[in-house]
């Protein structure tokens, strides 16, 4: 196989099914209205609303937090969180992706040797 299939293959796993999408439509939904609200709230608790997407991509992101940790201290750059947390939907994306296409061939198995006994 050679590596542009396997690149292929993987960003089908990653993107290009229903459950990876929806999922990154999910994280990409929560971190646009991150993003956007600081233009309609300026209170003290505004930026608490970045907790979402780092929820919406727990567990990975909570290796990206603890190496922001233990880099940084309490200070770690705000590029760190915001590419961890596209780098988590990726990651688990693709493990989602990977998941979907497994169960569908399983099922795709059972449906064809369901045909040929009957």
């Amino acid at each position: 196989m050679k590596t542009s299939d396997r690149i292929r293959a993987l960003t089908r796993l990653a993107v290009a099914n229903r459950v990876s999408a929806a999922y990154l439509a999910l994280v990409g939904g929560a971190m646009a209205i991150a993003a956007a609200q600081p233009l309609f709230a300026t209170g003290p608790d505004a930026s608490l609303i970045w907790v979402w997407p780092a929820l919406f991509t727990f567990p990975a992101f909570g290796f990206v937090a603890w190496l922001g940790e233990a880099a940084w201290g309490g200070d770690a750059p705000t590029w760190l969180y915001i590419g961890g947390i596209a780098l988590s939907a990726l990651v688990q994306s693709l493990a989602l992706g990977s998941v979907w296409h497994s169960l569908r061939g399983r099922r795709g198995g059972r449906r064809e040797r369901l045909s040929a006994a009957g």
